[in-house]
């Protein structure tokens, strides 16, 4: 990984070092990041989702997949944040059942075997 490079008084751009923060914020990020990834893929963004040029459902199966394990295994660290990004994780969840022709079998969905079935 290259450095950034180095401003006029020798510090770096106005990055925030990483050591600086907090674990939460970092896990809340990265959720945020998979949530937002995985509504992509399933077409979320589009006015018509079935018919969006991002949708991807294999795509949105790993990326909701990979957002319920990040929870289940960071939630004793999320505190208050726990709440609403499982509440997310749900809908992206629930989102992905409704737009599959074959639905997956309750438990058998991205996830779903971190989470517990989704209806």
């Amino acid at each position: 990984m290259s450095e950034a490079p180095a401003t006029p008084g020798g510090d770096t751009p106005s990055t925030r070092d990483l050591a600086e923060i907090p674990s939460v914020e970092v896990i809340s990020r990265s959720a945020l990041m998979l949530m937002s990834a995985a509504a992509e893929r399933l077409g979320l963004a589009d006015p018509d989702p079935d018919t969006s040029p991002h949708r991807d459902l294999d795509e949105a199966r790993r990326l909701i997949t990979a957002l319920a394990g990040l929870v289940t295994a960071a939630a004793e660290y999320l505190g208050p944040h726990a709440a609403p990004i499982r509440d997310g994780l749900q809908s992206l969840q629930r989102a992905f059942r409704e737009s599959s022709a074959i639905p997956d079998a309750p438990g058998q969905g991205p996830g779903e075997k971190y989470t517990g079935p989704v209806y």
